[in-house]
């Protein structure tokens, strides 16, 4: 788990005091995905920078599974780092090493025994995919399969933490697809805790179990995604959600609808069965007014604006939020105008 309590960061720039991290505080459960997202400048490389102890904040603490190590020093805070294993932005492959070279170098840096070292370099060459490559320089790599193998030498001292810092960055989707496929393998299968630093809101659609937000050094929104995208005024619902044309969810109804309502379903029954369903318990003729479905990590999820029409409609979506559905009404039109 990674626990980050009040944390903050600043830099002069141009002899202005610049504030990177202003206090930030969030956790990440052990074994989660979870992506922080925000404009260029928001903070998030320096956040991740800090939780890799690669940059000291200027206050607050950071918790790997319980120890602070803001306040380690020396021998503790080496063994510390070894538990995080960096990601770096960029291609950050020796090019007169091979991938395997790459791969087995922290394990030299440890000191690992020639064989116990080839074992391990191959288990992680399998793991990312790339146990034929070998013997391939990185010049002889495509992107994607640099990424790879540099996710493979983070992991091969068998750290606690993951720390991935824009790690699809310029990448073509196929490609990124192969990147995120190994991260969610490090989290499944090694039960490795997985930070990732993106722009690209694809990799929150794709592999994160939570999401934070920073703007302006700030976390403005945080949880899991799942949670999140059915909040009304959530950003990262907003984002990841089909739309629906929100702006005539407050005009009055022109389709002669009684009742008009936004709602979100997360998971297979509710998406498959739910909107049906309910029209033929109440008795009520529904109308997919906009919206439409798509897939958050294994999750399928569905946001529409519905017109509902019959005497049970109000029944119709009462019923379905007391299934867990997420409803956000119209206001009630009187005479033609917003009430």
């Amino acid at each position: 788990m990674i626990t980050v309590e009040n944390l903050t960061k600043s830099f002069q720039h141009n002899k202005s005091n610049v504030v990177a991290l202003d206090g930030v505080s969030m956790e990440v459960p052990a074994g989660a995905v979870c992506g922080v997202v925000g404009p260029s400048g928001a903070g998030k490389s320096t956040l991740a920078r800090c939780i890799a102890l690669l940059e000291k904040p200027d206050s607050g603490a950071i918790r790997v599974d319980g120890t602070d190590l803001v306040a380690l020093d020396g021998k503790a805070l080496r063994a510390a780092r070894r538990q995080i294993g960096v990601v770096p932005q960029g291609d950050s492959l020796l090019r007169q090493r091979t991938a395997a070279g790459n791969v087995a170098l922290p394990l030299e840096a440890a000191g690992m025994a020639g064989p116990q070292r080839r074992s391990r370099v191959g288990e992680l060459l399998d793991l990312v995919g790339l146990t034929d490559k070998a013997s391939v320089y990185p010049d002889q790599l495509s992107g994607g399969q640099r990424q790879r193998i540099a996710v493979a030498r983070a992991l091969a001292a068998k750290p606690s933490v993951l720390l991935a810092d824009e790690p699809t960055s310029a990448l073509d989707p196929g490609t990124t697809d192969s990147v995120l496929t190994v991260l969610d393998r490090a989290r499944s299968e090694l039960g490795v805790t997985v930070l990732v630093v993106t722009h690209d809101m694809a990799v929150v659609r794709r592999i994160a179990d939570d999401v934070a937000v920073l703007e302006q050094g700030r976390v403005v929104e945080h949880g899991k995604v799942l949670d999140l995208v059915a909040e009304p005024g959530s950003r990262i619902g907003e984002t990841l959600l089909p739309e629906t044309g929100q702006a005539d969810l407050l005009k009055p109804s022109k389709n002669g609808h009684d009742v008009v309502a936004e709602v979100v379903l997360v998971g297979f029954a509710a998406v498959g069965a739910l909107l049906p369903e309910a029209s033929s318990r109440f008795g009520v003729e529904l109308s997919i007014l906009g919206g439409g479905l798509t897939r958050l990590g294994e999750t399928p999820v569905a946001k529409f604006k519905v017109g509902l029409s019959g005497e049970r409609a109000e029944s119709a979506l009462k019923w379905m939020v007391e299934r867990d559905a997420h409803v956000r009404r119209a206001p009630v039109c009187v005479d033609g105008a917003a009430a």
